[in-house]
């Protein structure tokens, strides 16, 4: 009997709700021992997850068991219950939306090694034109009205 077998690289953003709800800048490994066991639990395997402070890039081989949105929607959901107790931030919440990208196997070690470099990278460049500059390498138009709320401004205030 034949058997089904999928390999999907999936490359995930998302965004902190509000700027009062900051991250620790410096990447905070707790947190992501804990992302990457709730990504292993839902039978995919976490290559790389870094943060800044505003937002998070998790890239992972997706299960063919578990929907994108279905991911996004228990990652958020649970590691918010965490940040709010671990951290000791009882009004953090994650912006509604993500983004998704694709990625093939032979960009993969590049893709985890821009994910692990976040901190440096964002020396130079804002999650905004960051985020605007990944829509558009995947040739997508977004509405203004439907993107993140960012927080360049505050981040740079806070430093």
């Amino acid at each position: 009997m034949a058997n089904s077998y999928s390999k999907v690289y999936i490359q995930y953003v998302f965004s902190v709700k509000s700027w009062h709800n900051f991250l620790p800048y410096e990447r905070d490994n707790n947190l992501c021992i804990f992302l990457s066991n709730i990504i292993k639990k839902r039978n995919c395997v976490p290559l790389a997850i870094n943060h800044v402070k505003d937002h998070i890039h998790i890239f992972v081989i997706q299960h063919p068991t578990i929907s994108m949105s279905k991911l996004m929607q228990e990652l958020k959901a649970i590691s918010s219950a965490y940040i709010k107790k671990e951290m000791n931030n009882s009004k953090f919440s994650w912006q509604t939306g993500y983004g998704s990208f694709s990625y093939s196997q032979s960009q993969s070690d590049r893709v985890i090694r821009y994910i692990e470099n976040q901190q440096e990278h964002h020396k130079k460049i804002s999650f905004k034109d960051e985020y605007l500059d990944q829509l558009a390498k995947f040739n997508i138009d977004p509405n203004p009205k439907y993107l993140f709320d960012f927080y360049d401004e505050a981040i740079q205030s806070q430093e």
